[in-house]
């Protein structure tokens, strides 16, 4: 056999060796990561519940969901296991917020605009008509009402889509 027809093989089981080596340090990364849960852990599982580890056994884990509820879990089932901090700012909506003495940014932008109406008529802004008419044009059209703008647009003549009687 020639090299050329060898070389695909050899490729192939190289890329599956690779494959598989990088999900055994997924693996192992996540057998550690459970070994590493101690009674008092906050955790989440694969289903997505946030609860306190309250006993780890060998194969199984007690978790306290909350005041009186207690739920025993495998322990290829738990997903992550939280920081202090992740898991009262998710679980209880406490921040640890480090820069206290920093600038807070508003959720929206209301409290940053002005709403007093002594500001705008101090500033002496007048409304902008952003119509598409001339300044002179529109002083010198009257003001019409709404019910004479009807009347004029049922006046006008009605477009068709085309058809029409001189095609017969």
């Amino acid at each position: 056999m020639s090299l050329v027809t060898i070389l695909p093989f050899i490729v192939l089981i190289g890329a599956m060796f690779l494959m598989t080596r990088s999900a055994k340090k997924k693996q192992q990364q996540a057998v550690d990561m459970r070994n590493q849960m101690q009674p008092g852990s906050g955790v989440r599982t694969i289903g997505g519940m946030y609860a306190t580890v309250k006993e780890v056994s060998e194969d199984t884990v007690l978790l306290d969901a909350g005041p009186g509820v207690d739920l025993l879990f495998a322990k290829n089932s738990i997903g992550a296991v939280l920081t202090d901090d992740e898991y009262n700012r998710i679980v209880h909506g406490i921040e640890h917020d480090l820069k206290s003495d920093a600038d807070v940014v508003p959720d929206d932008a209301s409290s940053l605009t002005e709403t007093d109406g002594a500001a705008d008529a101090a500033s002496g802004d007048q409304p902008v008509d952003l119509g598409k008419k001339d300044a002179a044009e529109a002083d010198e059209e009257p003001k019409k009402t709404a019910e004479e703008k009807t009347a004029e647009a049922d006046e006008e003549p009605k477009k068709t889509g085309g058809d029409s009687d001189a095609k017969k």
